[in-house]
């Protein structure tokens, strides 16, 4: 439109278009609260999951915990942000809700595949933590490259230039 105030002699400029709102949904406070939720999800179905289980699925949740506290330092990248949603709100809770569908007597039986649905679940949760764990790699080697490009920054503003007689 500001062609056409140009052509009406308008001189004010156009107004700057506003900038998207934040979607607050893929803020950490409520990944934080999610991750809440799914924690207080897996403690009560902490008696019909296998010990390992529980504790292979608690050591997700805290891995993911750390991604999200790393938004203290720089906001969470849209990766890793996709990465903590999907598994706190897709894969965790399908995961666990699948295995404890499987009836009681069928859970350590060896289905077509060879393997039993513990076994099953548990591969999956290892699969899972290693998803986290190379979120939480990667957030924590955003920040460092962070720190290195700031260090780089001041040795260069800081020193002496090659230029100085």
């Amino acid at each position: 439109m500001s062609w056409l105030r140009r052509l009406q002699g308008d001189s004010e400029p156009a107004a700057a278009p506003e900038p998207a709102p934040a979607d607050d949904d893929d803020s950490p406070e409520v990944l934080s609260a999610l991750l809440a939720e799914q924690v207080r999800r897996l403690n009560r179905s902490s008696g019909q999951l296998p010990a390992a289980a529980v504790v292979q699925a608690r050591r997700l949740t805290d891995t993911l915990g750390e991604v999200v506290e790393t938004s203290t330092v720089r906001p969470l990248d849209v990766y890793a942000v996709i990465s903590v949603r999907s598994t706190l709100t897709d894969y965790l809770p399908t995961t666990v809700e699948r295995y404890l569908a499987v009836p009681d007597d069928l859970r350590d039986r060896p289905r077509g595949g060879g393997s039993t649905p513990t076994q099953s679940l548990l591969e999956q949760l290892t699969d899972l933590q290693g998803s986290a764990s190379s979120v939480l790699v990667a957030a924590r080697e955003q920040d460092a490259d962070a720190l290195m490009t700031q260090g780089a920054f001041l040795r260069t503003k800081f020193s002496g230039s090659d230029l100085d007689l």
